[in-house]
């Protein structure tokens, strides 16, 4: 029997270390080649980490939330055959954070495993060994985990037991270390939920401590930094969207032989509103270095999107949104969402964008204080849609109404020129016929 020692692979160029942010496997798990044994993040990517052999796990290099260097040992392995580590004289005990003395240099052939990128899988390839089904916990539906342990699923999984309203601590999972896997949400719904009795009210004095790792340290970081170096400033506009609601139904049930359009909401047009204003005010297109006090104002108009994802919130990037129509503008909204919600963007499609939409769709509020996507200078902000009673001049009519909420850098955009900015919008929106006039 040998040991074979696994590094943190280089998971993106430039990349010099990643956040370990879920562990699929224990120590004394036994593992088939291209089993999934950890995730990292990375500049919002998720990268599964999978392993190169068979063997049995005898020691973790890293919690939840460290941040690892590319290069560093993070799982020790013993395999059948030589391996490609010697022997340390002694068992590294379980739970062990720290490294074996003197880790020898991997053989070249041995080097970094693979990567896998997302989407995550949401099992491994291989079939658990014999050995391992031998000591794996049975699937009881409705058995709870120790209290503040976090259930092992991945983002599919995660998904759709938050879709059918089950809470994964009382789901048991038949794979590696407990992972929850689909099958045993199938098992979960087959055998129904276990509903606690109670008779009364009950006192509930649990405190649960969860350590903010991954995406949504990534999102708090960012949101403290722009809150603490950029003064914002919000203006609020009401927007009579009734002419654009007409014409957005009408274009989205015109058919046209061989030509196949997707279906419209309203951001296409937004956008395209936004890159005519844009065109009158560039410097609302601009990114702000703060540190050396320049703005960068840039000519391609590349909008982000904020898109909420069973991770938490992303911004995928519309490129290039000055070079598209309304249906390619739509297209690559729909693309790009897809893409976010099943984790599969790239750190490409999820970078550079120069002016950021954010949404919340039917839940939008009356009206919100968006936070601007540092180094950007500009946000708009979506409300919700509702028919309100509009005065004519004559009488009320029942009007499609909407607010737009947009925050701006007030270092850089003067309150007059973000009225500016938005009232042009308006006017777009308003007579949606001048979106479409060069």
């Amino acid at each position: 029997m040998g040991e074979h020692i696994i590094k943190l692979p280089d998971v993106g160029e430039g990349v010099a270390e990643a956040e370990l942010v879920e562990w699929h496997v224990k120590v004394g798990d036994i593992v088939r080649e291209d089993t999934v044994l950890a995730a990292v993040m990375t500049d919002k990517a998720t990268v599964e980490i999978p392993s190169p052999v068979d063997g049995e796990i005898l020691w973790l290099g890293a919690e939840i939330g460290d941040t690892v260097a590319i290069g560093s040992p993070i799982v020790r392995l013993k395999v059948a055959g030589e391996g490609n580590a010697k022997p340390q004289g002694a068992e590294v005990e379980a739970g062990s954070a720290e490294p074996p003395a003197k880790l020898p240099t991997p053989k070249p052939e041995a080097a970094a495993p693979g990567v896998k990128t997302s989407p995550r899988s949401d099992e491994p390839k291989a079939k658990p060994a014999a050995s391992q089904k031998s000591t794996a916990q049975p699937s009881v539906s409705g058995a709870p985990r120790p209290e503040g342990e976090r259930p092992l699923a991945s983002p599919a999984v995660r998904l759709r037991a938050k879709e059918a309203g089950i809470d994964l601590r009382q789901v048991a999972g038949s794979g590696p270390a407990g992972r929850i896997g689909h099958e045993d949400i199938e098992a979960f719904l087959a055998r129904g939920p276990r509903v606690a009795k109670a008779s009364g009210l009950a006192r509930n004095d649990a405190v649960q401590d969860i350590k903010v790792v991954g995406l949504r340290r990534k999102i708090a970081e960012k949101m403290s930094l722009s809150k603490s170096r950029i003064p914002h400033i919000t203006y609020v506009e009401e927007i009579d969207v009734t002419a654009l609601e007409e014409l957005r139904a009408a274009l989205n049930k015109e058919k046209r032989p061989g030509v196949e359009r997707p279906k419209l909401t309203l951001l296409p047009f937004l956008m395209r509103a936004m890159v005519k204003a844009i065109a009158d005010q560039p410097n609302l297109n601009s990114l702000f270095d703060d540190e050396a006090g320049i703005v960068h104002q840039h000519g391609g108009i590349h909008i982000g999107i904020a898109a909420q994802t069973p991770s938490g919130l992303v911004v995928p990037v519309v490129k290039h949104a000055e070079a598209r129509d309304i249906w390619d503008c739509g297209a690559e909204v729909i693309r790009l969402a897809e893409a976010a919600k099943s984790g599969t963007a790239t750190r490409d499609e999820l970078s550079g964008s120069t002016i950021t939409i954010t949404s919340l769709g039917a839940m939008g509020g009356v009206a919100t204080t968006p936070v601007i996507n540092h180094p950007e200078v500009a946000i708009v902000g979506v409300n919700k849609m509702m028919v309100r009673p509009v005065w004519d001049g004559t009488q009320f009519m029942p009007r499609k109404m909407m607010n737009l909420s947009s925050s701006f850098d007030h270092r850089v955009i003067d309150g007059w020129d973000a009225a500016v900015f938005i009232q042009r919008i308006k006017t777009l929106l308003e007579t949606p016929a001048l979106i479409f006039v060069d």
